[in-house]
């Protein structure tokens, strides 16, 4: 199964990563952390990322394309292996498409994109209560401004294709766990 969570910041997209990959014994992938090794390796593509990160900007297409073809040549994530489930990517419609050539690459295929759905309000008090680095009121509200302009475009390209999930991620973890694990398994079955 190769998974999808997309959602603002806040929406509980890390917690429903470990939650999920633990039950559905996955691999999870969290872009940020594939963003914080690059950065603090040093890599040519981490030196390059670093000033979108620390401003909270998005990082270009092309090079956030070329860190995840990376990450995917990692043998955590061969085919022999039962998949995966990719947190914080794809975040613009252009990246989904290239995902999908990534994966056809691979021989892989996407089997859903989950969106958790939260409010902005709700993605502020989160976000604020989390205290990270980067979840300064400065740059959560450019962070949540990308996230509006993106998103629309991402949901339409997932639901033309039949492999959008929309959850309501304002409710308890466990719920939104046990939501999306219920919707999966009428997905595997139908």
């Amino acid at each position: 199964m190769r998974l999808i969570l997309l959602g603002g910041p806040g929406s509980g997209k890390g917690t429903q990563l470990r939650n999920l990959s633990q039950h559905l014994q996955l691999a999870g992938i969290s872009v940020g952390d594939v963003l914080r090794q690059a950065i603090a390796s040093q890599t040519f593509l981490g030196v390059k990322a670093q000033p979108y990160v620390e401003r909270g900007e998005l990082v270009p297409d092309p090079l956030m394309i070329q860190l995840m073809r990376l990450r995917f040549l990692q043998p955590d994530l061969g085919t022999e292996h039962k998949g995966w489930i990719l947190e914080g990517y794809p975040r613009t419609a252009f990246q989904a498409e290239e995902l999908d050539f990534v994966l056809d690459d691979f021989g892989q295929f996407l089997d859903s994109a989950i969106y958790l759905k939260i409010d902005e309000t709700a993605m502020r008090e989160r976000s604020l209560a989390r205290s990270r680095a980067d979840d300064s009121p400065e740059i959560l509200n450019k962070r949540i401004s990308l996230f509006h302009q993106r998103t629309i475009p991402i949901l339409e390209y997932y639901g033309r294709r039949q492999k959008l999930l929309i959850l309501n991620a304002e409710k308890s973890v466990e719920e939104v766990t046990q939501e999306i694990l219920q919707k999966l398994e009428l997905l595997t079955k139908g």
